[in-house]
């Protein structure tokens, strides 16, 4: 059996190519378990996991503990709000006395960039990141390619833009990373205050139009604006934002063909995204989610794989 060449998900620029494959062909496996009416597999019956989410999420939190219940896993949940973290209590402590109940697995969303980077190097357990900061959030960009795949048949030579709030938005790091080493060609779309200085380092286009990127384009992710991370005020007003940037049916019935639209969650309707959009034929929105399930079965399966008893 091949298997993957890391032995935690820390970052979507840690994986190659076939690592990528590797979890799209495990994915297509557990696509078909979780259509059964028997949603279960044993494969991680002795496996125990352990769910840290220093920062709110329902969505991601839920995919993931769906996952891990589809595998037969042991699952611990810990969020930070209630426990010892308010008291002053250190990551690596609050860790070590998870891993002190013999946990195998840690999934941790945390608001610090690296966060991830820093447990793996410091405690032993195979180490997950469901978004780290502003940083990365490679299981989101993940299925989100997994969900291009499945649409247009493959990912490479496909042209892919990523509108909205790039600036602070770790799904557009970790899908620009996974769409490249896939062979997409990608462009950002956004007002330039949220579009970072080194974007075309990454091997992006800008495009501040968004009429003009959704032209170029076989494939819209659409971002929602982070309110929560921003100090400042990046543009004028929502309402400016959404003449410029949101996407309504009018827009989409313009276009000389059809696109399909994608949407990470939580959707902010009437501002990136109108619903007549978010509910209509070319959106993958739904997709999306049911793929999250199967991509982070892959991932999870493929990781426990290598953990040595």
């Amino acid at each position: 059996m091949s298997e993957l060449s890391v032995n935690h998900l820390l970052g979507i620029k840690y994986l190659t190519a076939k690592d990528i494959d590797l979890i799209f062909k495990t994915a297509d496996h557990f696509k078909e378990v979780i259509n059964r009416p028997i949603k279960k597999v044993p494969s991680l019956r002795d496996i125990t996991i352990a769910n840290l989410f220093f920062e709110n999420s329902t969505r991601t939190r839920l995919s993931f503990e769906l996952a891990e219940k589809r595998l037969s896993a042991d699952i611990i949940n810990f969020s930070a709000g209630s426990s010892s973290v308010s008291k002053g209590e250190t990551l690596i402590d609050t860790v070590n006395n998870i891993l002190a109940m013999k946990v195998d697995m840690v999934v941790m969303r945390h608001p610090n960039p690296g966060a991830g980077i820093f447990l793996s190097k410091n405690v032993r357990a195979s180490i997950i990141n469901a978004g780290d900061g502003t940083h990365e959030h490679p299981t989101q960009a993940l299925l989100d390619s997994y969900s291009i795949r499945e649409k247009l048949g493959e990912v490479k030579g496909k042209k892919i833009v990523i509108v909205g709030d790039i600036l602070h938005s770790r799904v557009a790091l970790s899908n620009i990373f996974a769409l490249k080493l896939q062979g997409a060609e990608v462009k950002v779309c956004g007002p330039k205050t949220l579009i970072p200085k080194y974007i075309q380092s990454l091997g992006v286009g800008v495009e501040t139009n968004l009429i003009k990127a959704l032209e170029w384009c076989d494939v819209a992710n659409m971002l929602r604006v982070q309110n929560e991370r921003m100090e400042i005020s990046y543009f004028p007003s929502t309402r400016e934002y959404t003449q410029q940037f949101g996407l309504n049916k009018e827009i989409l019935n313009s276009l000389n063909k059809e696109i399909v639209v994608m949407h990470p969650g939580p959707i902010n309707r009437g501002v990136e995204i109108t619903s007549d959009v978010a509910d209509s034929k070319q959106a993958i929105i739904l997709d999306q989610v049911q793929n999250g399930v199967a991509i982070r079965m892959a991932v999870i399966y493929l990781l426990a794989s290598k953990i040595k008893p």
